[in-house]
């Protein structure tokens, strides 16, 4: 069963309210005793073999590890650890799901919902540089934080934050979207739980033999329409239990090149097709 397509209009609808959410200015809400550190601080990352963690790979996530000196708790999942905590955390449904996850970033895309949802703290992808020096105001409040980007149809490259968030930037080729790299929350937070449902029920529909394509069934799509399904219906709560980070490149860069990029560890070069690859 294909999933269901999506109309241009129906894009564009959730391109513009994905824009006006991150154009918006910044609003500092009230901290409440019942919010403070109420996000555990755990850095969690996902790389699929461990017996085989690629130097360069390793090099990224010691950057993240090297905060279990500040009172941070950094945990490395690779598939079978994360399938252990799915199946124990979740049950049964969900360890099938992430099982039906083809891809190495399927599959981490599928274990940070699950974490998250069970546990709360900050995911970040192993393949990103952690450049900051002060991570602990990320978990200062229960908010959602993530990355907003902005794609060009017409050029097919990114545009700077620079530029799209500038208060009413605008152009008809561009697509608002929130990327899932990273994600900060508090546990069950609604939009993850949200976004899980989503992401399972998707792989669940799909033929046995069918692959779903990966960023609109476990990915930044499917995220980005969980915050529009949800806000589309309740703007006012969007605005308070999410956090745009506007500069999140002052933090943490993704490192280019890896030797991943250019084989089938590489999603763009594997969606929709069956993951093999030997090699470190």
């Amino acid at each position: 069963m294909q999933q269901e397509s999506i109309s241009l209009d129906q894009h564009r609808e959730r391109s513009e309210f994905i824009r006006r959410l991150v154009q918006q200015p910044s609003v500092q809400y009230p901290v409440t005793a019942n919010s403070v550190q109420s996000i555990p601080k755990m850095i969690v990352q996902f790389w699929h073999d461990l017996r085989q963690l690629p130097h360069d790979i390793a090099e990224c996530v010691a950057s993240w590890a090297r905060w279990e000196k500040s009172g941070f708790v950094h945990r490395l999942f690779d598939a079978p650890t994360a399938k252990a905590f799915i199946a124990g955390s979740l049950g049964a449904r969900y360890e099938s799901a992430f099982d039906r996850c083809y891809h190495p970033a399927m599959q981490a895309d599928y274990f940070r919902l699950c974490y998250l949802l069970k546990e709360g703290g900050f995911y970040v992808d192993a393949d990103d540089v952690c450049v900051g020096t002060d991570i602990s105001w990320l978990f200062e409040d229960r908010r959602l934080k993530l990355q907003p980007l902005c794609y060009d149809i017409d050029s097919g490259g990114m545009v700077p934050p620079s530029m799209f968030l500038s208060a009413d930037a605008y152009e008809p080729n561009w697509i608002f979207y929130f990327n899932n790299n990273p994600i900060i929350t508090c546990r069950r937070h609604p939009v993850i739980k949200y976004a899980l449902s989503q992401a399972t029920s998707a792989i669940e529909l799909a033929g046995v033999d069918e692959l779903p394509e990966i960023q609109t069934t476990t990915g930044p799509g499917n995220l980005s329409k969980s915050i529009f399904d949800l806000g589309a219906t309740s703007v006012s709560d969007i605005n308070h239990r999410l956090l745009v980070l506007r500069n999140w490149d002052a933090l943490a860069v993704s490192r280019w090149p890896l030797s991943h990029r250019e084989d089938a560890r590489n999603w763009r070069l594997s969606n929709q097709k069956r993951f093999e690859h030997r090699g470190g």
